[in-house]
C-alpha cells in the first residue's frame, strides 16, 4: 500500500485525489496527512473525510509520514517548492497541471529530479478523455498522413446564466501573472499537452499576443469583491459565494486567516492576465500550431482542424451553453484527399471532465494497466507543455519571437 499526502487543500485535492481515494482506492493507497498555508482550512478538509491529519508545516508533515508519494495540488507558481522537496526527501511528486509557471521553476524541477533519482507525474487528465484518446488513435494510423499543421480554438464562457467558467479566473488567484502564470500557463497548458501528445513532438518556437480586453481595468464599475459591492443588482458578473457550496464549507469560514476569497471584482484594476490571446508555434518536426484563447464567450468549448498530407480531421466540444443541449454524442470527422467524408460518434461521458478524471486515477494508482498510447505524462511532457504558455507570456512582454528549445535545460 502505497502511503501518500497532499501539499494544498484545493477543491481539486479535495474532489480528485482524497475523496476518491480515501474510498473507491482506500486499498492501495492510504492518506497520512494534508498541508496548506492555511491550517484551519487543512483542518476543515481533512476532518471532513477523516483518517489523517492535518499539518502546519509542509517539511515536519514529510518527516513524521514518510510518505511514497505528495500529491501537489497548491496554487500554481508554488507547485515547484513542494515538487522538490517531496524529491529530495526521497518521494515522488503527482502535481496538477501546469507543473509550474515560469522557466526558471521550471528547470529546477527538471534538475531536481535528475539529481534525485525521483519521479514527476503531471496528470493532463484531459488525455484520458475517450474523444481525444480516439483521435489520438486516429494519428497513430496514419489516417490522413503526416501532420502538417493545427487550427485550435478554445473558448471559455461568461455567461452568469451557464456556468461563466472564463469569468471566474478573475476572481480568484488565478488573476495574477505571479500566482498562475495567466492563462496560457494555467489553463492553456492542458491544450498545448493535447497537441504535443497528439503530435508525439516537442515545440520549438513560439510567438504570441495578447491583452486584457473585458476584465480588469475595462470595468466602469467595481468593488472590493461581490459580497461588499454596491453595483450588485447591475454588474452581469455578480456572484453570490453562499451558492459555491466548496467555497462555503472550506473557504469562506477561514478567508480571515490569509485574505484570499474567491468572489473578487473581475474588474479589480490590479488583474494582470490576459484574457484574450492569439499564439503561433512551430514544431521540431515542423508542423505549425496556431492557437487562440478567449475568457469572455457566451458559450464554452473548443474547435480544431488537424490537417495532413492525406487529409483533415474537424473536431469540437461544447462544454457550456445552448448548443450543449441534447447533446450525447461527439463528432469526429475526417475528410480524405479523395473528397470522402467519415463521421465518428463517441459516446459522452458525463462524469468528471468527460471520464478523464476517473481513467488517470485509474492508471495512477491500480496495478498493471496498460498504457499503449502514452496517456501518463511525466515531467518532460509537464514542462513541453508549460514552456509554451511561459515562452509565449515571453514573446508578447518583449514583442519577438521565443525559441522554447534554447529555454529547457
Amino acid at each position: 500500500m502505497k502511503k501518500v499526502v497532499l501539499a494544498g487543500a484545493s477543491s481539486r485535492g479535495y474532489g480528485m485525489f482524497a475523496k476518491p481515494l480515501s474510498e473507491k482506492y482506500a486499498d492501495e493507497v492510504k492518506i497520512c496527512g494534508i498541508y496548506d498555508i492555511n491550517y484551519e482550512r487543512a483542518g476543515l478538509f481533512a476532518g471532513d473525510i477523516g483518517g489523517f491529519k492535518a499539518y502546519e508545516s509542509f517539511d515536519r508533515m514529510l518527516s513524521e509520514t514518510k510518505p511514497d508519494i505528495v500529491i501537489v495540488t497548491t496554487v500554481d507558481a508554488y507547485h515547484h517548492e513542494y515538487i522538490i522537496k517531496a524529491l529530495e526527501a526521497g518521494c515522488d511528486a503527482i502535481t496538477e497541471k501546469p507543473m509550474t509557471t515560469d522557466v526558471e521553476k521550471c528547470n529546477a524541477i527538471l534538475a531536481a529530479e535528475r539529481r534525485t533519482g525521483g519521479r514527476v507525474i503531471v496528470t493532463f487528465n484531459y488525455r484520458f478523455v475517450p474523444y481525444v484518446t480516439r483521435i489520438k488513435e486516429i494519428l497513430r494510423g496514419k489516417e490522413i498522413g503526416d501532420i502538417l499543421s493545427v487550427d485550435f480554438e478554445w473558448i471559455l464562457d461568461r455567461n452568469m446564466k451557464v456556468s461563466a467558467h472564463g469569468t471566474s479566473y478573475f476572481r480568484r488567484w488565478n488573476r495574477y501573472m505571479a500566482k498562475s502564470g495567466g492563462l496560457l500557463v494555467h489553463k492553456s497548458t492542458h491544450h498545448f499537452d493535447l497537441v504535443n501528445w497528439w503530435l508525439e513532438d516537442e515545440p520549438k518556437e513560439v510567438f504570441a499576443f495578447g491583452d486584457l480586453k473585458v476584465y480588469g481595468r475595462n470595468g466602469k464599475i467595481r468593488g472590493k469583491n461581490c459580497r461588499e459591492c454596491s453595483f450588485k443588482n447591475e454588474c452581469e458578473f455578480y456572484k453570490d459565494i453562499s451558492d459555491d457550496a466548496y467555497a462555503s464549507k472550506f473557504f469562506t469560514p477561514v478567508e480571515h486567516l490569509d485574505g484570499y476569497n474567491k468572489d473578487n471584482c473581475v474588474f479589480a484594476e490590479d488583474i494582470d492576465i490576459y484574457d484574450t490571446m492569439s499564439v503561433n508555434v512551430k514544431y521540431n518536426r515542423g508542423v505549425l500550431l496556431s492557437y487562440s484563447l478567449n475568457a469572455h464567450s457566451p458559450y464554452e468549448g473548443w474547435r480544431v482542424s488537424i490537417n495532413g498530407t492525406k487529409g483533415r480531421i474537424e473536431a469540437e466540444e461544447i462544454h457550456s451553453g445552448m448548443l450543449k443541449l441534447g447533446v450525447k454524442t461527439q463528432k469526429i470527422k475526417i475528410f480524405s484527399e479523395d473528397d470522402s467524408l467519415k463521421t465518428i460518434e463517441i459516446p459522452i461521458d458525463f462524469s468528471g471532465h468527460g471520464g478523464g478524471d476517473q481513467r488517470l486515477l485509474k492508471m495512477l494508482f491500480e496495478e498493471g494497466v496498460p498504457d499503449p498510447l502514452g496517456h501518463m505524462a511525466g515531467s518532460r511532457a509537464g514542462a513541453a507543455s508549460l514552456m509554451i504558455g511561459a515562452c509565449a507570456n515571453i514573446s508578447i512582454k518583449e514583442k519577438k519571437m521565443i525559441d522554447i528549445q534554447e529555454m529547457l535545460i
